[in-house]
């Protein structure tokens, strides 16, 4: 049973008893993330929820690292460009003890001079380590060349000189700013009493007068079409795509199972035409990355520097092919894998935690599964069609890293697409 409750502080708690299970998930989801940074401080929720790890005025990081271990759970944390979560996993036995740590680390981290300039240290590391990986890095190139100035255009690890430039003042202001209570989604599944948890998290987070912060949308304008990263390396990493849908749009589900037929698992077209008949790559899919106010499309491939020549006109020969012609045997593949998806991620308490805290983050509310399951076996060929002429027709952006000497210029791309 999925119960949800706002709290007179007005942080929002959702939870889904499993009682068949001896474990519980919980996540605090915090509606910050890279989009909401200062231009200039570029990569603080990143920085600060490495920094949410280094302790509090009640436990210390050892402290953190210890009472997580001692009871053989889990407990880690992620930073995206809409959202922050921190999150674990631990015995039904031990929730209350895994809620009060993870509130406090959330509500009153320490944010000390000292932790700042330490982290600093292993945050810049992490963006040499990105900037040394081409399959990571153009896929940061690649936003920023779609959104251009739009904030979801910026790394969510910042850069060198905004990281650099990030003090204990700055990182505490966007605490301040974005951790508001009514900022904050805390979902939890499995062995859960919804009740006795929403008691634990009301006495960590204070009521707070301020207005919470409001995210407005921004419209997206494409920085360039056309970005050759040159990078001494034995293959050719290229990104071809461009906006997508948000998550609200009324296709979202056509574009979702697109996707999956296109490029998203090893009965599509891109991986049998490109990877099983010619044998141009080793990798090769599709992706599909909604957000508030946009989406972003995209098809990443790996290949050698002589098979990017040949690569390119075959990709986008099935770019071509799916906006007037989809099977229903494919169809039906692909909305299989969607729905095997959704249905086996219900197995997971971890999983379940992540779906009801994103739902009512985008949606104000849970959809059920059977809603979730019709909105996909109700999509058609034309559904389908329709979404690929919005992404696939028209002049897109192309990324890539490389020895990229013979890959096509764009011009033959976008006559390619719309001839």
């Amino acid at each position: 049973m999925i119960v949800r409750t706002v709290l007179a502080n007005g942080v929002r708690v959702v939870t889904e008893a499993m009682p068949e299970v001896r474990s519980a998930s919980i996540g605090f989801w915090i509606g910050a993330g890279s989009r909401d940074e200062p231009a200039e401080l570029a990569g603080s929720s990143h920085f600060l929820e490495h920094l949410l790890f280094k302790g509090t005025d009640r436990h210390s990081a050892l402290d953190i690292a210890e009472v997580f271990d001692a009871i053989g759970g889990e407990s880690n944390a992620f930073s995206s460009k809409e959202y922050t979560c921190v999150h674990g996993r631990v015995l039904d036995r031990d929730l209350e003890m895994a809620t009060d740590y993870l509130g406090d680390m959330v509500a009153e981290p320490a944010i000390r001079p000292d932790d700042v300039a330490s982290e600093r240290r292993v945050v810049l590391e992490e963006i040499a380590l990105r900037d040394d990986t081409p399959d990571d890095l153009i896929f940061d190139v690649f936003a920023e060349d779609v959104f251009g100035d739009h904030p979801l255009g910026r790394p969510v690890l910042g850069t060198v000189e905004t990281v650099s430039a990030a003090s204990s003042e700055s990182v505490r202001e966007f605490h301040r700013a974005g951790y508001h209570p009514r900022n904050i989604v805390v979902s939890a599944a499995g062995s859960i009493d919804h009740d006795r948890l929403s008691a634990w998290i009301a006495s960590l987070f204070p009521d707070d007068d301020r207005p919470a912060v409001r995210r407005e949308p921004v419209a997206a304008s494409v920085g360039r079409r056309l970005h050759v990263v040159e990078k001494d390396s034995e293959q050719v990493h290229l990104l071809l795509g461009g906006l997508g849908y948000s998550r609200e749009h009324a296709d979202r589900f056509a574009w979702e199972v697109l996707d999956i037929l296109l490029g998203g698992g090893m009965s599509s077209r891109l991986f049998q035409e490109i990877r099983e008949k010619r044998g141009l790559v080793y990798s090769i899919y599709s992706f599909a990355q909604p957000y508030m106010d946009g989406g972003l499309f995209g098809i990443y491939a790996g290949t050698g520097e002589s098979e990017a020549e040949e690569l390119m006109p075959v990709t986008l020969e099935e770019l071509r092919k799916v906006q007037t012609s989809v099977t229903l045997a494919e169809l039906g593949r692909a909305k299989a894998q969607v729905k095997a998806s959704v249905l086996m991620s219900l197995e997971s308490t971890g999983s379940r935690c992540e779906q009801l805290a994103r739902q009512i983050q985008v949606f104000g509310r849970v959809l059920t599964t059977e809603e979730t399951v019709k909105k996909i076996m109700a999509v058609t060929p034309e559904d389908i069609q329709r979404a690929a002429v919005r992404h696939f027709r028209g002049k897109p952006t192309l990324a890539a890293m490389g020895p990229a000497n013979r890959v096509p210029g764009l011009a033959s791309i976008v006559e390619a697409l719309t001839s």
